[in-house]
């Protein structure tokens, strides 16, 4: 147990707009003989190496000439041509600056390389674990995810890009190894001569044979929830009034699913608390530079919320996710679980306490770096256990 930190602080084209209701989006049909693609000379930028969590680097550095579309065609041509010729790919992000300019460089060039469709989260808004979501339930080739994780966003920080396959799972090593050999050698970037997408508006919107489709980042992801977890027996504990709880989204990426799941669906009630100075969702509009914090879910980071947890009378349960809501922090009332043991405690309970694992996990996996808790859970149930580069799961 931990006291608490101390606090710191373009080609002309005819438009046919139709409008319906929010569960019929409407269509806006760009109307046009052919696909226009232009070949754009390039050349080999050093430095595009891609490691175990996809392409890092500062907003700058991506923002050079070409530099983001050299990986993203070196990408396509690193891919077999049934992975993506006239298929299915999902484009997402935790809403970190330089995220709407890069949608619109990756949108042109997946065109431009012959997709025949792009499923985009509202204002390019898409988790990293809904993003692993909407991959296997639209049945999409494969997906990009524009975040840096829980790296700092702004102009001065940092940007990132990674690709998952048709399961949600991130690319092989094998093929992020391609991707960098084709940066070395490529010479030409295919680029659809399209205009930008008002990627603000749920809709289709289509060019020639190519079609863009803005989809609500919650609802692929809440689905999935509400089949792998008891959503009922969650509901009659969040949505008592003696039971307190505060979300720190960190004005990343989950403030976008916080009011949608907790409140709408869980009944949880939206209020602030005067005499503890903290609301329920705290942190809860993603921003561009996650409101000039740093997004890591830690006791250094999320110093606020672990002043409430341990605050006199503070609320029964605090959390925290990251920049792309993929890691977290939990906490209760003066205490607080770090993240390799909260997905020990919930492997432990998972078959008693998760619908999805009622016949009980297959086996557990943790990366290198992370503390040997979930190993000890495996041994107990006698699980299969692997040690892996990068992410922790349940099979």
């Amino acid at each position: 147990m931990f006291p608490p930190v101390k606090k710191k602080r373009s080609v002309p084209f005819v438009v046919n707009a139709t409008s319906s209701s929010p569960s019929s989006p409407s269509t806006t049909i760009v109307q046009s003989q052919a696909l226009k693609i232009n070949s754009v000379p390039t050349k080999p930028i050093e430095g595009q190496k891609t490691g175990t969590s996809g392409l890092r680097k500062k907003v700058k550095v991506f923002m050079q000439d070409n530099y983001l579309a050299n990986w993203i065609q070196a990408l396509f041509n690193s891919l077999p041509l049934e992975d993506y010729k006239n298929g299915l790919l999902v484009l997402g992000g935790d809403g970190r600056y330089f995220n709407r300019e890069a949608a619109q460089i990756i949108i042109k060039i997946a065109a431009g390389n012959g997709v025949g469709k792009i499923l985009v989260g509202q204002d390019g808004i898409l988790s990293t674990p809904a993003v692993s979501a909407v991959i296997p339930k639209r049945e999409a080739n494969g997906g990009f995810i524009s975040s840096a994780s829980h790296n700092p966003g702004g102009r001065e920080y940092d940007w990132g890009i990674k690709f998952n396959y048709s399961s949600g799972q991130p690319a092989p090593e094998s093929i992020t190894d391609k991707i960098y050999r084709n940066t070395l050698s490529i010479s030409e970037i295919k680029m659809a001569d399209i205009p930008d997408v008002d990627l603000s508006q749920l809709g289709v919107t289509k060019y020639g044979g190519f079609s863009v489709e803005v989809v609500d980042p919650v609802h692929d992801y809440l689905e999935l929830m509400e089949n792998v977890f008891d959503f009922s027996l969650i509901r009659s504990l969040v949505s008592r009034p003696d039971f307190r709880f505060v979300f720190d989204a960190m004005h990343a990426v989950t403030g976008a699913y916080a009011k949608p799941i907790f409140f709408d669906k869980l009944g949880a009630s939206l209020v602030y608390h005067l005499c503890m100075s903290y609301m329920s969702i705290a942190n809860g509009v993603p921003l561009e530079d996650f409101g000039h914090g740093h997004p890591d879910p830690n006791l250094t980071y999320a110093e606020d919320l672990v002043n409430i947890l341990y605050g006199e009378n503070g609320p029964d349960f605090g959390a925290a996710s990251d920049g792309d809501g993929d890691r977290n922090m939990i906490l209760g009332r003066s205490f607080f679980v770090t993240p390799s043991d909260s997905v020990a405690i919930i492997a432990a309970n998972a078959q008693d306490a998760i619908p999805y694992f009622q016949s009980g996990p297959k086996g557990l996996a943790r990366s290198m770096p992370t503390s040997g808790s979930l190993d000890r859970v495996a041994q107990k149930l006698n699980l299969r256990f692997f040690e892996v580069r990068t992410c922790l799961l349940f099979l």
